[in-house]
């Protein structure tokens, strides 16, 4: 390994102290390594040419902006919990040091995860985006159900008299779409879920989608609704807006070493419910 990039969440104390020991530590490897905010995207999107591997300095919202700054690289990312939850990192802040080594000798495995395309209407024609946790179209500033006309691969499913609907990924399906009663999907499935919130009559279940179904949203409200792109991207609609979800041509690369049996131990000890 050539070059590393290190991106950490700055709101978080001692993350860029971190992110200097890490760098001084891959250098004393002989791998060149750069230092950037997450939220800088644009700067960080100059330094991503080269980079081999990208350790994530925060929690799972670090991740999530990590994972679509550098989809389109594919390039495989390191996640070290400084956050709360921490659901999709592989390290704590005690571990990365010690571990790293072992990711620069070639160990660990690819943990590839489905993510979501999404093309928002505007002026200009469409815009896209990609996401790796999920997209939600919900109701705006006034407490007010939406009414959302939901089609899959052009046929009518339904429409949501709801607070908005989700669609998530099989890694967002342990987020938003499991608080509004969603399943959990296995992460590596490519399959997502339609799921509405707090739906008011009409079909309330969650949907499992194929990996091929082509999602289109439509808004209908005489008041402001927004589209959430992974709880980070916002953009308000108008009614009559539609909103079209598919899979990505991009997937999200998790880096990990632990055994790839940990998802049922990482659920049950970060969701509760273990046994004792």
């Amino acid at each position: 390994m050539r070059k590393a990039g290190i991106l950490f969440n700055a709101r978080i104390t001692d993350a860029e102290i971190l992110a200097q020991t890490l760098a001084k530590k891959l250098e004393q490897s002989s791998v060149s390594a750069w230092i950037c905010p997450a939220s800088d995207e644009a700067k960080a999107k100059e330094q991503l040419a080269g980079t081999e591997m990208i350790l994530s300095l925060g929690g799972d919202g670090t991740m999530l902006r990590t994972a679509r700054l550098v989809a389109s690289e594919a390039i495989p990312i390191v996640g070290v919990n400084l956050g709360n939850l921490g659901f999709m990192t592989e390290l704590s802040d005690q571990e990365v040091l010690d571990k790293i080594p072992r990711f620069l000798k070639g160990e660990g495995w690819n943990d590839e995860r489905a993510m979501l395309q999404v093309e928002l209407p505007s002026p200009a024609g469409p815009s896209m985006f990609h996401a790796l946790n999920d997209v939600v179209v919900g109701r705006g500033a006034i407490v007010r159900l939406i009414r959302v006309k939901a089609s899959v691969n052009g046929q009518p499913i339904t429409t949501y008299k709801a607070d908005g609907v989700i669609v998530a990924t099989a890694t967002g399906s342990t987020g938003y779409s499991l608080a509004a009663g969603g399943p959990i999907l296995f992460p590596n499935a490519e399959e997502f879920l339609l799921t509405p919130i707090t739906s008011h009559l009409g079909l309330t279940a969650a949907l499992v989608l194929s990996s091929e179904a082509v999602v289109e949203l439509e808004v209908q409200t005489a008041h402001e609704a927004r589209v959430s792109i992974d709880g980070q991207v916002e953009f308000p609609l108008s009614s009559g807006d539609t909103i079209k979800i598919k899979r990505s041509p991009y997937t999200t690369r998790l880096l990990r070493i632990q055994p790839q049996s940990f998802f049922y131990h990482t659920l049950l000890e970060k969701l509760g419910g273990k046994e004792r």
